[in-house]
C-alpha cells in the first residue's frame, strides 16, 4: 500500500542537465537561463562530470535532463558512459520529440527508463501548458519507445491548470503501456516565478483529496506511482534531503545544487571548475538548510510561501515537507 520513501545515504541521485536548450516553451518550465547558462556540456565534460559522481555512494543513479536532453547529439554517448561507470540506474527525461533519432542510437539495455512529460489527459489542456502539437508527439514517442522494448514512465506536473484532468490519466497510462507514473507538484521557479505563478499552486485540501486517490487507482491497475509528500501529517518529523541525502542537481555552467528550490538563485553548494568538484564558500544553500522553522521546509518559506496557511497568532496550520520526500503506492491497491 502507500508508504513514505525515506531518504537514503546509500544512494546518490545525479540530476544532470546536459543543456538548457529546448524546442518547447512550457509555461511552468523551471529552467532559468540567466542562472543556468545557455551552453551545452561538451562530450569531454559529460564523461568527466559523470565520473565525478559515479562513486559518491554505493549506489549512484543518473537522470539526464535539459532543456530537452535528446537535442544534445552526445546524449547516447553519455548514457553508455554512465553504464560503463557503473551507475545503478539511468533515466532520460524527455518531452517526447526524441531528436537525433535517439531511440535508434541506444538500446533497452543502455537505459533503464525513458520518462516522458505530459501535463494533461487531453490535447487541449496539455497543449495549453506545453505547446501546440506536443500532446500527439509525446504519445507517438511513448508508443514508439514501448514498441522497441524500452521501459517508459510518465511525469505529470500537477498545477491549478490541470489538476482536474488527473482523474482521466489511469486509462491512458494503461493504453500507452506505461511502467511507472510520477506525479509532480509545480514549483514556483523559472517561468512560473517570472510570470507570477503563485495561483498555480494546489491547495492542501485539493492535493490530499485528489492525488493519493488517483495514485491508488493507478496502482490498482498494476502501475507503481510516486508523488511528493508536500504536506506533512501532524505526526511526521521534518527532514531536509539537503542534510541527510545525496542529491546533486548539475547545470551546464558548472553549478551544482543540493535542492531544486534554490535553482533560481546563486545559492549552489558546489561548483565544477576544470572538471573538478569544489565546495563553495559560505553562505549557500547548505547553511539555509540548517534553519529550523515551524513551517517545515525553510526554502519553501523563502521562495514559494503561498502554499502556507496561518492560524491565530501566526501559527502555521500545517508544515511543508522537503520537496524531495516522496510517497509510493505499489500495485495491489484496489482501484477506487
Amino acid at each position: 500500500m502507500k508508504k513514505t520513501v525515506s531518504f537514503s545515504k546509500r544512494a546518490s541521485n545525479v540530476f544532470f542537465h546536459i543543456l538548457t536548450q529546448c524546442n518547447l516553451s512550457c509555461r511552468h518550465c523551471y529552467i532559468n537561463r540567466g542562472q543556468h547558462g545557455t551552453r551545452a556540456v561538451s562530450r569531454d565534460e559529460m564523461e568527466s562530470w559523470l565520473s565525478l559522481f559515479a562513486e559518491k555512494s554505493p549506489e549512484s543513479n543518473v537522470i539526464f535532463l535539459g532543456g530537452e536532453p535528446t537535442m544534445h547529439p552526445d546524449l547516447p554517448f553519455g548514457i553508455k558512459k554512465a553504464r560503463e561507470l557503473g551507475y545503478t540506474s539511468i533515466t532520460v527525461d524527455t518531452n517526447g520529440y526524441l531528436f537525433h533519432d535517439f531511440l535508434s542510437q541506444v538500446s533497452p539495455l543502455d537505459v533503464d527508463f525513458i520518462s516522458f512529460s505530459l501535463d494533461g489527459a487531453t490535447k487541449g489542456v496539455n497543449d495549453s501548458i506545453r505547446g501546440t502539437g506536443s500532446y500527439e508527439v509525446c504519445l507517438a514517442g511513448i508508443r514508439k519507445a514501448v514498441s522497441m522494448g524500452f521501459s517508459t514512465s510518465l511525469i505529470y506536473t500537477v498545477s491549478g491548470e490541470n489538476l482536474t484532468e488527473l482523474d482521466q490519466m489511469p486509462p491512458l497510462l494503461v493504453d500507452l503501456g506505461i511502467k511507472e507514473f510520477f506525479i509532480q507538484v509545480i514549483g514556483i521557479r523559472g517561468n512560473s516565478a517570472e510570470k507570477g505563478g503563485a495561483h498555480l499552486q494546489v491547495t492542501r485540501d485539493l492535493w490530499q483529496k485528489v492525488v493519493p486517490r488517483v495514485a491508488e487507482h493507478v496502482a490498482g491497475l498494476g502501475i507503481p506511482v510516486t508523488f511528493p509528500k508536500v504536506f506533512l501529517d501532524e505526526t511526521d518529523c521534518f527532514e531536509c534531503a539537503g542534510l541527510v541525502a545525496n542529491n546533486y542537481f548539475i547545470f551546464p555552467n558548472g553549478r551544482v545544487y543540493r535542492c531544486p528550490l534554490c535553482e533560481d538563485y546563486p545559492l549552489h553548494a558546489h561548483e565544477i571548475k576544470d572538471n573538478k568538484l569544489f565546495d563553495r564558500p559560505k553562505i549557500h544553500e547548505m547553511d539555509l538548510f540548517q534553519l529550523a522553522i515551524p513551517e517545515g521546509c525553510v526554502m519553501n518559506k523563502l521562495i514559494q510561501p503561498d502554499n502556507l496557511s496561518y492560524g491565530p497568532g501566526g501559527i502555521p496550520r500545517y508544515r511543508i515537507a522537503c520537496c524531495l520526500l516522496k510517497e509510493r503506492v505499489e500495485p495491489g491497491c484496489a482501484p477506487l
